[in-house]
């Protein structure tokens, strides 16, 4: 899809959206799939970075316990494990344990354990009792006696959140338009693939996290399919959100919604009939 665009990209895995952040900040990387609180925690720090088109604006995720914790107050006092702070995942904890009732921090703890191999091999060593994860996922754990606890599924609103989000640093955008709307293109259409190519999708799906349970499989695409919106623009709710949190975070710093968002390719790509066109 790169290629049909133009575009000579190498695709590399990184394990979280803070550490993306951070790989596009040092000019390692030009653009980065990451979400808007990481973009939001890096900005406040100083880093000139911009969200350009948000391919999910929702979090995806479900708090995944210990097969004894029934309630929120066996919950309480416990830690639940994430990546790193300021993540996907480090959200995901919060407005889950808030979700209960709970306090993050206060009443149930949050610990960095890593990525995904490393929260399973806390979780099943008993250093955590819960950790956030997305759909599907659950059906990797073989072994571990587990429950989902709480889903952001199960909110009575959409939890607005820049999840996916294509970002870049202000002087590549300025300097590189042309490329980043290509980008835009080829992802937009991506989008179309993925909602229309069930089992290929799955192929794709299965080669990246490398795994191969049918049921994770399937979970994972229905999930993808719904998930994925058809006009990439990025949620300004879920970003306002992202800038109050790392704001609180940054005593003394300002930050705008506008200072780290700017998807008017998106909305040129909308005007222009691009999009229409992909979906016909």
């Amino acid at each position: 899809m790169y290629r049909k665009y133009g575009l000579d990209a190498e695709l590399i895995f990184i394990q979280s959206s803070t550490m993306s952040v951070s790989t596009v900040v040092s000019g390692d990387v030009q653009i980065a799939n990451v979400s808007g609180g990481a973009v939001a925690s890096a900005a406040v720090g100083g880093a000139s970075l911009v969200m350009t088109a948000c391919y999910i604006n929702t979090l995806p995720y479900e708090l995944i316990v210990q097969e004894s914790v029934k309630s929120a107050e066996d919950l309480r006092g416990k830690s639940v494990g994430i990546s790193r702070v300021g993540s996907s995942s480090d959200v995901a904890a919060r407005v889950l344990i808030k979700g209960l009732g709970l306090e993050p921090v206060r009443d149930v703890p949050i610990i960095q354990v890593g990525g995904p191999t490393e929260r399973a091999a806390a979780f099943r060593t008993g250093r955590i009792v819960g950790f956030p994860s997305p759909p599907g996922t659950i059906h990797l754990a073989k072994g571990m006696p587990h429950r989902i606890m709480i889903s952001t599924a199960d909110f009575q609103k959409r939890f607005d959140f820049p999840y996916i989000c294509s970002t870049t640093t202000k002087s590549f955008l300025a300097a590189k338009r042309d490329t980043m709307r290509r980008l835009t293109m080829a992802l937009i259409e991506a989008t179309h693939f993925l909602k229309t190519r069930k089992e290929e999708t799955k192929k794709f799906i299965a080669k990246y996290t490398r795994q191969s349970n049918p049921q994770y499989l399937e979970d994972s695409y229905i999930a993808n399919v719904k998930l994925h919106d058809r006009v990439p623009l990025v949620t300004r709710e879920g970003t306002e959100v992202q800038i109050k949190e790392a704001l609180a975070r940054k005593p003394g710093a300002t930050l705008r919604v506008e200072d780290i968002v700017d998807d008017s390719i998106v909305r040129e790509l909308e005007k222009s009939g691009f999009i229409d066109k992909v979906y016909k």
